[in-house]
């Protein structure tokens, strides 16, 4: 059943995904199939300012063919990226694999990297500088002639290293200016930004929902309101409590365990109903920072969470919960990560093997989207119920004490 978006028949010409392409083909390259067309997966969320061109889709294949991969084989170049397709990643000239659905452009970023292990080098640099002492009639190696010959052993042995590849999928829907990247590598996140920007000349932003760069007026002004809470001098602040918009996402989830105690799994969004939510198997709590840090992990099939209690009212936050969802007739389960507000291990609700079926392929692919974005969507709406209730007064009045009756039961 395809339920999102953009229908199929919908697409507009000159628009995104004026030119999809039909072709399927079951080849090579589909064992590097990953989380986005399979499976679990893991990611973190992006937004986009800028426009594209107004020929979106001659723009798009025009600078993915400019910045495909292409291989560095043995050469002396240490690291290569470049786009390849999902469905083959072998097809780096765009022209089998499909790699529009609808909205949606989904594409990996291969990185191939190079690097001689550090044992490898070791063993050869001894051989190398024993066979400089045979050759010279020298008693030692000297600085000079060691630095030179490690050069030399290191430019040979990486001639001959074959790069090791990596891919990280993405999926980007152009109308809604949003990403999702399959990836919480900082390296990775921090190339695939530049590079995406090279590439398409549009600026990449990490999404959280409590960056003022993604929040209404209104929201902005009155987080920026509770963060002047507790000063001195701070004026119109009656009422409020002190807000640190970094551990807003650690705070988020202390409230989302509490609610989800509190009418036995069941949360209303306003304007959406009730959804289903339940705190599943692991909790990591933590506190300080740094080498300070000290970390608690909860583990169990319902995280009987006794222990989870206690850590919180030591003064611990909650870093990261395992978190089953129910939503109409589908449930989701996945880790939320606060800090960064990121999705680990998502696991859709069942779906049919309409992906192995060439004629269901793209409702189901286009149906696979819709249930992730369901998801994500549900949790920034309940972390926008979260944020409305934190910067009011009914926080300090009505809420933080009901948080506190519950974590003495």
């Amino acid at each position: 059943m395809y339920r999102p978006g953009i229908p199929l028949d919908k697409i507009q010409p000159d628009g995104i995904g004026s030119r999809i392409q039909i072709f399927r083909a079951f080849l090579p390259g589909e064992a590097y199939l990953m989380g986005l067309l399979k499976g679990t997966l893991t990611f973190s969320l992006y937004r986009l300012e800028g426009s594209l061109p107004q020929q979106a889709d001659d723009f798009i294949n025009q600078q993915l063919q400019a910045f495909a991969f292409r291989n560095i084989g043995l050469t002396s170049e240490e690291k290569a990226m470049g786009w390849t397709s999902l469905e083959n990643v072998l097809d780096t000239d765009f022209e089998g694999a499909k790699y529009i659905w609808g909205d949606y452009l989904m594409l990996a970023l291969r990185v191939d990297k190079k690097t001689v292990p550090p044992s490898l080098l070791k063993i050869r640099l001894m051989e190398a500088e024993q066979d400089f002492l045979a050759e010279t009639g020298q008693k030692r190696v000297y600085r000079e002639q060691r630095e030179d010959i490690r050069e030399r052993v290191h430019l040979e042995l990486f001639s001959k290293t074959p790069p090791v590849p990596a891919f990280y999928e993405f999926c980007w829907s152009v109308s809604q200016k949003t990403l999702l990247l399959c990836t919480l590598s900082e390296k990775v996140i921090d190339d695939f930004q530049d590079f995406f920007k090279q590439t398409f000349s549009l600026p990449l932003y990490p999404y959280t929902p409590w960056d003022p760069l993604w929040l209404d007026e209104e929201l902005t002004s009155r987080l920026s309101l509770a963060e002047k809470a507790g000063l001195p001098d701070a004026v119109g602040t009656a009422g409020l409590a002190a807000v640190d918009r970094t551990s807003l996402g650690r705070e988020f989830l202390t409230w989302l365990w509490f609610k989800s105690e509190e009418r036995n799994g069941m949360i209303e969004i306003p304007g959406k109903g009730d959804v289903e939510l339940i705190f599943v198997r692991r909790l990591v709590l933590e506190s300080g920072d740094g080498e300070y840090a000290e970390t608690v992990v909860c583990q169990g099939m319902h995280a009987d969470l006794r222990e989870g209690k206690e850590a919180l009212r030591q003064g611990k936050k909650i870093k990261e919960a395992r978190i089953k969802l129910g939503k109409d007739e589908d449930n989701w389960e996945f880790t939320l990560k606060a800090d960064r507000f990121s999705f680990q291990s998502l696991k859709l609700p069942v779906m049919t093997d309409k992906l192995d079926d060439p004629e269901d392929r793209d409702g189901a692919i286009l149906e696979r989207m819709y249930l992730i974005e369901t998801a994500t969507k549900t949790m920034i709406s309940l972390f926008r119920l979260f944020l409305d209730l934190r910067l009011s007064p009914r926080w300090l009045s009505t809420e933080a004490p009901r948080i506190k009756n519950w974590l003495q039961q």
